[in-house]
């Protein structure tokens, strides 16, 4: 692998040829501020909020799209960096409802997050306001426009993630927004609600409707797990407050799926509490479902696929398997379809 050499804030740093000197930090160990870059995501350099000052070049260039060059200087905590990007932060602000106190994404914000390191309590420009509508119109995501800071992850998150481009930027200047197609509500548009969009809104622009009102985000233990819904074999993160599950999200060093996710595997945890979901074996007797062990259930199960193979022959059988078992619950279904029932009646859900 080729690497470049170069200096950040006086420490000698080496990078792989092509990356940029907000990587090329990252890999020092030095964190460098942003709003609207993601490693997943294609490089777009519009909150400014990553600027540094590089030797030579005039300006403040952003660190997430300028190319680390061999013997570039860099410095990313300099009078002019910090006050430009307190600038950044205020301009921000200028538009932002103020109401930390009761947002939902208090404590995972990070206009906040910044807005605190960097001692911006307020804006100083002041002017007029947005006052848009808040759409949740849908059962899965709550759209917040006045908090949107028009970092565009959804849009490329929708675009890049999804494949989907059911966002957009829309309208120009003060009344620029980030919207769909016909400028409709996701209900109506062409969403899928897979979430990907709220998984990498930095404000509380886009919420999980599921999880309002739930809990704060540091109240929540985070627990690793795949997802059940599909032989993909995704990851996540169940959120869970007082011992019970409120929600799901995107785990970034999921190596499957990184923080992309489908509707089911973020929406449709729900089945979990489901009052209809069945935890006893069950056998119909006099036209009614009653409960009875699990040895009584499988006698009853082996003794009729027994007399059904003998009175009809092994092709009256087939068998359909769930993606949502795993791989070797599956094995273990078209091994007995075969070895046992005699046939090669057997299919998959997820085979198409």
């Amino acid at each position: 692998m080729d690497l470049v050499k170069l200096q950040i804030d006086g420490k000698e740093v080496e990078a792989p040829a092509g990356s940029t000197v907000l990587e090329a930090a990252e890999q020092a160990g030095i964190h460098i501020p942003r709003l609207c870059h993601d490693p997943e995501l294609s490089p777009w350099g519009g909150c400014r909020l990553c600027v540094v000052e590089i030797e030579g070049m005039r300006n403040l260039p952003a660190s997430c799209v300028t190319t680390a060059a061999p013997g570039m200087v860099v410095r990313t905590g300099t009078p002019a960096v910090i006050e430009a990007r307190r600038t950044i932060l205020e301009l921000l602000l200028a538009n932002h409802p103020l109401d930390c106190l009761t947002c939902e994404k208090t404590g995972d914000c990070k206009l906040a997050e910044y807005c605190y390191e960097y001692g911006v309590k307020e804006s100083s420009f002041a002017g007029e306001r947005h006052n848009y509508g808040i759409d949740d119109s849908n059962p899965f995501i709550v759209r917040d426009l006045n908090k949107c800071i028009l970092c565009g992850k959804c849009v490329r998150a929708c675009a890049e993630m999804t494949g989907k481009d059911n966002l957009d930027f829309a309208y120009r200047g003060f009344h620029a927004r980030v919207t769909t197609f016909g400028d409709t509500s996701y209900l109506e548009s062409d969403c899928v609600f897979c979430g990907n969009c709220v998984s990498v809104c930095p404000t509380g622009a886009l919420m999980e409707k599921q999880m309002k009102g739930k809990a704060r985000r540091w109240e929540l233990k985070r627990v690793k797990t795949t997802c059940p819904f599909c032989g993909t074999g995704c990851n996540f993160d169940l959120c869970v407050k007082d011992g019970k599950i409120v929600g799901v999200a995107s785990n970034p060093d999921s190596v499957v799926n990184g923080r992309a996710l489908c509707i089911k595997g973020r929406f449709g945890w729900d089945f979990v509490y489901s009052d209809k979901r069945l935890k006893t074996p069950l056998i119909r007797r006099n036209g009614k479902f009653v409960p009875v062990s699990w040895e009584e259930a499988l006698d009853l199960v082996a003794a009729r696929l027994k007399e059904i193979r003998e009175k009809y022959g092994p092709g009256s059988f087939a068998a359909l398997s769930s993606a949502r078992c795993t791989n070797e619950e599956n094995y273990l279904l078209q091994k007995f379809v075969r070895a046992v029932m005699g046939t090669n009646n057997v299919d998959h859900c997820a085979r198409t």
